[in-house]
């Protein structure tokens, strides 16, 4: 029984913390040991009740294993798991000992914070030449966010997918519009770098997730808004991300695409491992068109050598579409 395994789970002082530090944020194991100053393999042995009782959930990057709280799998289980964080927070306002440990445990999470932003710091510095290149080529990031937001403020952004999230930096900007966002990247050392610049945002409102953008790690319908902010031209066949894009989007909901118009700047290819040199509109639509989209007309901004386009597309319901099917998974893999 369900119940049983959740208030078991709760018996034990260092699973009480750990369900604390984990409502402010995801945390790898090896962190959570830190601040909690136990073994790494005593810890882990918490985590498995925490979540064997779905009280928390894992999901791994690379070699790091990382932890957050649990999301409810079941209609049941979810406000069960609602009760029990405000009932902890209760605890912590008016158990002065509790509230002690807490505030303790907090004090070392600020380290680990800093940690992450300092190696955040270390990476933007051994790359800052790269992007500084090729931002010159363009209009500046801030026009095309603010040309972006108001393309999608039209309607509510609901569930969103930042597919390629890189830095983080566009699930930071939606992040106050949006009702949760799932940050998804391939590569490792970018998914730390986007947890330093989102870990101050709403644990219940943020996942970061590794995968890859042909093979989403999501159940069908699963976003309200997804979006690909300088992703598609890595793509070596732009269609098969499309598709997938489609697959876990509800009927009704958005696409949102920012990347290039098409040029010719082939050193892209060489310097940035850009596949395709940006898209033009013909394509674009045809692109969507055949993923399950409506496009609408797109929006441009011209401002440098390289012209930044914003493609909108509206999913299709399934009886105007039939994009490929897929098993339904939790969405952290």
């Amino acid at each position: 029984m369900v119940i049983d395994a959740i208030f078991k789970a709760l018996a034990d002082p260092t699973r009480l913390r750990t369900l604390r530090l984990l409502s402010a944020m995801e945390l790898a194991v090896g962190e959570l040991a830190q601040v909690l100053g136990q073994s790494q393999p005593r810890v882990s042995r918490h985590v498995g009740i925490l979540c064997d009782a779905g009280l928390a959930e894992r999901h791994r990057e690379g070699s790091w294993v990382f932890l957050r709280a649990g999301t409810g799998e079941t209609a049941q289980t979810t406000p069960i798991l609602a009760a029990l964080d405000q009932l902890l927070a209760t605890a912590e306002r008016e158990n002065p000992e509790f509230a002690k440990i807490c505030a303790d445990d907090r004090r070392k999470l600020a380290a680990i914070r800093t940690a992450r932003e300092s190696n955040a710091e270390d990476y933007f510095a051994r790359h800052a030449s790269e992007w500084d290149d090729l931002r010159a080529l363009h209009t500046s990031d801030g026009q095309v966010e603010q040309l972006l937001a108001k393309a999608l403020a039209n309607a509510p952004l609901g569930s969103v997918l930042d597919i390629g999230t890189g830095t983080g930096r566009m699930a930071e900007l939606l992040a106050a519009q949006a009702d949760r966002i799932v940050a998804l990247d391939k590569n490792l050392e970018m998914l730390r770098v986007a947890r330093a610049k989102l870990q101050h945002l709403p644990a219940a409102r943020i996942e970061l997730v590794q995968g890859d953008f042909g093979d989403l790690p999501f159940g069908a319908g699963t976003f309200d808004t997804v979006l690909l902010h300088q992703v598609l031209h890595f793509a070596q066949d732009p269609a098969q991300p499309l598709q997938e894009a489609a697959r876990v989007t509800r009927p009704g909901g958005r696409i949102a695409i920012i990347d290039f118009a098409a040029h010719n700047r082939e050193e892209l290819r060489d310097r940035h491992q850009h596949v395709r040199l940006g898209f033009a509109d013909a394509q674009m639509h045809e692109l969507l068109t055949a993923a399950g989209f409506a496009p609408s007309d797109p929006l441009a901004l011209e401002g440098g050598e390289l012209v930044v386009k914003i493609w909108i597309g509206a999913r299709l319901s399934d009886d105007a579409s039939t994009p490929p099917s897929k098993p339904a998974t939790k969405a952290t893999p």
